[in-house]
């Protein structure tokens, strides 16, 4: 069975046939497990060289909040050539690498309404069942969400869809919206008119008018935003697709663009590695702050932080959240941390950004899109058909997902390098369609964690 030591300090080896773990050496019951070259928690048993380190004799170490010292690591800044992409420039100064027409309902009760737009027009929507009987910071959240959706450079034109009577009506949307392109994004309340398909249907072919006088443009690709994700990860994912992302995000970095890496919860057991890289005190201090809200909230429900890995993510080899964390970050790659991002901010500077927002798959490569990304990277080791509102680049951990699975996965990480990923972004970028678009599949979700009236 092939296999891999990743970290000199490492207690175990991964097959490389089935992501799982086995002991290098005898493990006495107590003694830590190393992987990546850091705990990943404590053996619950004696255990042999040679023989499987699982669920069955490994259990997690994390628990509760921890005090976060700052200690500094130097990154060293590189020159590079400028580079370019095609894209649309927006009135808002914003790139957009899309130009699609957009339908977003500002509440459930109008889902059905725009699914039926979007068969007779091709206009994409994005359902969901909020904007009405939420309260507080919970409404607060969904019209953030689909504020910064509507917003986004990605779409040429969108209509906001509205009932009339909801919470988070139009009047609501444009209270948050701030400034926007009168032009690109329209509203309409269906209850204020007799025919609300015919109203929708002229409103969308107004849209695909305007938008059909756009043109893509020579831009530099410092004006990109990468958003970074990993779902049905597996013992591999932290070895292959994960880095070779990581190389990615540098690259942008380097470039003066900017990455996005959020699934907070993701991130303990392997906080202090991206801590670290923060570029100064206050960034450090709003990642520490972004971190232990993130553990309160586990706590308030009566749950333990460290109840993460799923089946698949088990089947597939991981064990404890320490490790799949630290998998997990390394698709932030080396680069500097210049930013911490919460619901409705825009990522805008250059470098590493932080997202707050959980794991979930869907609500995550919502909160990706919201801040603006343009595209996003997604690592997966049991496959996903999942797509974002943005072209979601899907790179398989393992060549035998990729060839069972191609009409999910855009790329093999397991055979491929950093220079083919890169190259498959900029032609994503310019315009190449991914899997996710060939096949229709976007969606979105967005957080609730509050009182339903």
């Amino acid at each position: 069975m092939d296999s891999i030591v990743i970290n000199p300090l490492d207690n175990v080896s991964v097959s490389l046939e089935n992501g799982h773990k086995y002991a290098l050496t005898d493990i006495k019951e107590g003694e830590q497990i190393m992987k990546y070259g850091f705990p990943i928690g404590k053996a619950t048993a004696d255990i042999k060289k040679g023989e499987p380190v699982h669920s069955h004799n490994l259990k997690t170490e994390l628990s509760g909040l921890y005090d976060y010292a700052y200690k500094p690591v130097k990154i060293e800044k590189k020159d590079i050539s400028p580079l370019f992409i095609n894209a649309f420039e927006r009135k808002s100064g914003e790139i957009g690498i899309r130009n699609d027409i957009w339908i977003i309902p500002s509440v459930g009760c109008v889902n059905k309404i725009a699914e039926e737009l979007s068969k007779r027009t091709g206009a994409f929507c994005f359902t969901h069942p909020y904007g009405c009987s939420q309260l507080g910071g919970d409404a607060l959240r969904t019209v953030q969400i689909l504020c910064s959706l509507i917003k986004h450079p990605n779409a040429g034109g969108v209509l906001v869809l509205g009932l009339g009577c909801e919470n988070n009506n139009i009047s609501v949307i444009k209270s948050h919206l701030g400034e926007y392109d009168r032009e690109r994004i329209r509203f309409l309340n269906v209850q204020a008119v007799d025919d609300e398909l015919k109203e929708g249907e002229r409103i969308i072919n107004l849209l695909k008018g305007r938008a059909s006088d756009d043109k893509r443009t020579k831009v530099s690709i410092s004006r990109l935003k990468i958003g970074l994700k990993c779902g049905g990860s597996d013992g591999l994912s932290g070895i292959t697709a994960n880095p070779l992302v990581g190389k990615i995000t540098d690259k942008i970095c380097a470039f003066g663009g900017i990455a996005v890496l959020t699934e907070v919860p993701e991130m303990f057991g392997a906080e202090q590695l991206l801590l670290n890289r923060c570029e100064n005190k206050t960034v450090f201090d709003k990642a520490v702050k972004m971190i232990n809200n993130c553990k309160t909230y586990f706590i308030s429900h009566n749950q333990p932080i460290s109840e993460n890995p799923s089946p698949g993510n088990k089947e597939g080899g991981i064990t404890t959240l320490e490790e799949k964390s630290l998998g997990c970050v390394q698709k932030g790659g080396k680069a500097v941390i210049t930013d911490v991002l919460d619901y409705g901010d825009t990522a805008s500077k250059s470098g590493l950004n932080l997202l707050n927002g959980p794991g979930n798959d869907i609500v995550a490569i919502t909160n990706l899109t919201a801040v603006g990304c343009h595209l996003i990277l997604f690592t997966t080791g049991r496959g996903t058909p999942l797509g974002a509102p943005v072209p979601t680049v899907k790179i398989s951990s393992n060549t035998r997902l990729a060839n069972a699975k191609g009409q999910w996965i855009d790329f093999d990480a397991q055979t491929g390098n950093d220079e083919e990923l890169f190259e498959l972004l900029i032609n994503t970028a310019n315009g190449n369609k991914t899997r996710n678009e060939e096949n229709g599949y976007r969606e979105i979700a967005i957080f609730k964690d509050g009182v339903t009236l």
